[in-house]
């Protein structure tokens, strides 16, 4: 393992987290040369996820300093390899979580990549050539073209690039689990943060009945009128969970704060199921009862495959859907990352590369 290797020789801007005090500095590294296989992309924005807060901060114990974090990228390409033949000079195009994988199981072989034991992340992992890979809080940057989507011309680029993380996180779910092309289901979606209103477009877009349910009785407003809800559930309520009980077909848990399991399970039919993709830092609590009970099911769901991606993608060019966001410039990470952790932001930054700033 390495930060470099010969073949990086391009000298890129960017700006990086050096220890676990998470604070983000101008910081100037190499990337490799566009290979055969490779784009290169000018990055016009890249997107702020909670997972970049707990990488600088090394909340899981695995970041490897420096780290260049930025998974939620949307660009322009300026340079095609010659074995690439879906891209061209110009394209808008994005890169998500995705970096490289083995190529060869049956997870790959299926275009579900995010799944494959051997799958490298856009930063903070290791490329096939060793590598440490460093994300989008850069100028540049050079993917290989296995691990890039198209944005359609209809999407907005800033708005579009939480989509590449957030938005394939819960359209994955849904899919699975037959809602894009089976109208009238009564979903829940739990939290209703960077997540959580993206899965309510979704959810909308597909002809579900959408019921948001929080801890927050303030977001109800929000969630009926703005992103268009039929019913908000306050989960501290007793008397609305009761209400509640038995009436929803599919639950997304989009919440990353610990929590318990067992009073959201008990708003399932019976068969329901509950889809975690919010990661809480200690175990689930997960009562027996209402699993037995209302023979339910509990599972999780991880970003998306690539073919699956762009079909998102394609998707939210459709239906117009975009992440609702507040846009920075780079000199302003750090004031971001520190209101994202108090979650003070409605619903995703999104820092401006192209327009950026030496300060920081």
């Amino acid at each position: 393992m390495a930060q470099t290797t010969p073949k990086h020789t391009q000298t890129v801007s960017g700006w990086a987290a050096h220890d676990s005090s998470g604070k983000i500095t101008p910081y100037i590294f190499k990337r490799r040369e566009n290979g055969s296989n490779d784009v290169t992309i000018k990055i016009m924005y890249c997107g702020i996820c909670h997972t970049d807060l707990h990488h600088v901060r090394n909340d899981w114990g695995i970041t490897m300093y420096p780290v260049v974090p930025g998974h939620e990228i949307t660009g322009v390409i300026t340079k095609v390899g010659s074995n690439v033949k879906n891209f061209k000079l110009g394209d808008r195009v994005g890169v998500g979580c995705l970096a490289a994988s083995c190529l060869e199981c049956e997870f790959c072989k299926s275009s579900q990549e995010n799944y494959c034991d051997q799958i490298q992340l856009t930063y903070n992992g290791i490329f096939w050539d060793g590598s440490i890979t460093y994300g989008g809080y850069s100028e540049m940057l050079v993917a290989d073209h296995r691990y890039v989507v198209r944005i359609p011309e209809t999407l907005p680029m800033d708005a579009a690039a939480p989509l590449l993380c957030a938005g394939i996180t819960v359209f994955s779910p849904m899919k699975d689990n037959g809602l894009l092309k089976s109208p009238g289901k009564r979903i829940g979606i739990v939290g209703l943060g960077g997540l959580g209103h993206v899965a309510v477009k979704f959810g909308k877009a597909f002809g579900h009945h959408v019921t948001v349910i929080s801890t927050s009785p303030s977001k109800e407003r929000e969630a009926r009128e703005r992103l268009d809800a039929d019913d908000f559930i306050v989960s501290t309520n007793s008397k609305q969970m009761q209400a509640g009980k038995r009436t929803l077909d599919l639950i997304l848990d989009t919440v990353s704060a610990n929590h318990s399991l067992g009073p959201i399970l008990e708003l399932l039919k019976v068969n329901g199921t509950l889809v975690a993709v919010g990661a809480p830092d200690r175990p689930f609590e997960l009562p027996s009862f209402p699993l037995i009970f209302g023979k339910r099911t509990v599972k999780g769901s991880m970003t998306g495959g690539m073919r699956e991606t762009q079909e998102m993608m394609d998707v939210c060019g459709k239906f117009n859907i975009t992440c609702d966001i507040e846009v920075v410039e780079p000199y302003k990470i750090n004031e971001a990352l520190d209101r994202l952790a108090r979650n003070d932001v409605r619903y995703r930054f999104v820092i401006d590369i192209a327009g950026n700033s030496s300060r920081i």
